[in-house]
């Protein structure tokens, strides 16, 4: 079952000005204005043991990888500033879900509408045959947290070379999630990025493939370079006019001075 927005999200959020309280059927109660908030988001739906964030206003700093048992930063250079024990997510996930489930048990709300994603793919850099390169698949508009998203090449699954980021929250209470794939580009490569999730009637396949300039013949070549020298010798032929000219009026002024 799925429910309502409100209800997925599990959060224990400290902040320093703001205190936000989530009403039993999805509203917000601002206390104060935003200033900044910095906590942890739970999000129960996404596999057996949820997932386990950490947030300062509304970027993630790291999630914890629970069945690594791991902490991943959202960049490694935050890792030489402080640390996290990944026992502390699974710590904070068993003393949190009594009471989400008490309180999923005691609300009267309408289940929540599973929403239809949203996916683009891309390439990080402009594409170069034998250049390697990341294609970036963004999934957006996600709710529930549940999605599955693969590679395919030329219809066959692809594993190696891929990587993906956590569930990353929007203010909306939905998400978007981000899958890489590090490629060789090849003329006779094609790309799919298939997306799967509990709004699709059927799994999403959002093609990709190169777009590479047709190389220039021979001809072409030879027809280019013709006309650039043609024009390059065309301009010493007018340059070299325009010297004689003058020279010729530089003289005949010499003449009539001395008369």
């Amino acid at each position: 079952m799925i429910l309502n927005k409100a209800l997925m999200l599990g959060a224990l959020v400290l902040t320093t000005v703001l205190t936000t309280v989530m009403s039993p059927c999805g509203g917000e109660d601002i206390a104060a204005d935003h200033v900044a908030s910095y906590g942890v988001n739970l999000y129960q739906s996404y596999g057996p043991s949820g997932q386990f964030t950490h947030e300062f206003d509304g970027d993630e700093e790291f999630y914890v990888d629970l069945g690594k048992k791991e902490t991943v930063w959202r960049l490694p250079v935050f890792s030489t500033f402080t640390s996290f024990d990944p026992q502390g997510a699974l710590t904070n996930i068993a003393t949190m879900k009594p009471g989400l489930d008490i309180l999923i048990k005691r609300s009267n709300c309408t289940a929540a509408t599973n929403e239809v994603p949203e996916v683009t793919v891309f390439s990080k850099s402009p594409v170069a045959l034998g250049q390697p390169n990341t294609l970036i698949c963004l999934v957006d508009n996600i709710f529930p947290p549940v999605v599955n998203i693969t590679w395919l090449s030329n219809g066959h699954s692809v594993t190696e070379g891929v990587s993906e980021t956590s569930f990353l929250s929007k203010s909306d209470h939905s998400f978007f999630k981000i899958s890489y794939l590090t490629f060789l580009p090849s003329a006779d490569e094609i790309y799919d990025c298939e997306v799967e999730h509990w709004g699709l009637d059927e799994p999403l396949l959002k093609h990709w493939e190169p777009e590479i300039s047709p190389p220039v013949s021979e001809l072409t070549e030879t027809v280019v370079c013709t006309l650039g020298l043609s024009v390059g010798l065309v301009g010493i032929v007018v340059g070299t006019v325009f010297i004689i000219r003058g020279l010729r009026s530089v003289g005949a002024s010499r003449r009539q001075g001395i008369l």
